[in-house]
């Protein structure tokens, strides 16, 4: 009786510690973008967008940073997708279940903790200095596939193990091989739970900064990215730069950067709760 009692009160204890927990996180959260719309959301126009850095906070605009984003979301998906979806596929469908693929497992899924930092200085002596990429968007994009590799992998693999066996059954007696059957039953049943994690993925990789810097990637880009070999800036850059001045003018261009920056994450998170729920519908159905 006594460690029922004792459970039961750690279970209401964990509950009420959760719920403030996350009410606290929600209002400080709300401060923080209140906060962020009052200083900034006036000095969002076509102009801010469209213009190119500047001594000037009321002509600096933020081109430069939201294209070289851009960028570098696009060619860090070309090659951190494929590689990660085919990486999750091979470990889960075709890899020998022993004790080489149990540590290895481990070790993807603790990659995913690695400090980005370390990631930085990886890339630095690959990339920029082993392959001479330089501080270019392709040697950025190269260190931010990195980055991401691990959760997309485990991702993946999570997704295709929530397919049920009776599906792969069914399939082997239609006929079908094991890649028809993965190419056009598992995968499919588990795109919803693989995008998720593939924007998550992209989601982080928008907000990084430390990789970046590390491998050379400049806070004033007077001129837009033409090429994967130019060099680039981003927008948490920007919003560093333009923070750490003391002119007012350069603070609210940073709190409008940062209005910007949280829309893109905000638009990639709601789309992957999308996708998340109907594939969950989906499973459950």
């Amino acid at each position: 009786m006594n460690s029922l009692r004792t459970n039961r009160l750690l279970d209401t204890s964990f509950k009420y510690v959760g719920i403030f927990a996350t009410l606290f996180g929600l209002v400080m959260l709300a401060i923080f973008i209140f906060n962020i719309l009052g200083d900034g959301i006036s000095r969002i126009d076509w102009d801010f967008l469209t213009s190119l850095p500047s001594r000037r906070s009321s002509k600096a605009g933020i081109l430069t940073a939201w294209t070289g984003t851009a960028w570098i979301m696009m060619l860090t998906a070309l090659i951190a997708i494929p590689l990660g979806i085919s990486a999750g596929i091979y470990l889960q469908e075709y890899g020998k279940k022993n004790r080489l693929a149990a540590i290895v497992e481990v070790n993807i899924s603790n990659l995913a903790g690695v400090p980005s930092i370390i990631y930085g200085l990886l890339g630095l002596e690959i990339f920029v200095r082993t392959l001479n990429m330089g501080s270019s968007l392709l040697a950025g994009a190269c260190t931010l596939s990195l980055l991401i590799l691990p959760v997309i992998i485990v991702a993946t693999r999570e997704a295709l193990k929530a397919v049920p066996n009776s599906l792969r059954e069914a399939s082997y007696g239609m006929g079908a091989t094991k890649w028809q059957t993965i190419w056009y039953q598992i995968l499919p049943a588990a795109s919803g739970g693989i995008i998720t994690g593939v924007i998550l993925a992209l989601s982080r990789a928008v907000g990084e900064t430390a990789p970046l810097i590390v491998i050379g990637a400049l806070a004033y880009v007077p001129f837009v990215a033409q090429s994967p070999l130019d060099e680039f800036t981003v927008l948490p850059m920007q919003i560093f730069n333009w923070v750490s001045r003391p002119q007012k003018g350069f603070l609210e261009n940073g709190a409008a950067a940062i209005i910007v920056l949280l829309a893109i994450t905000f638009c990639m998170n709601g789309i992957a709760i999308y996708f998340r729920n109907r594939w969950q519908k989906k499973i459950n159905w």
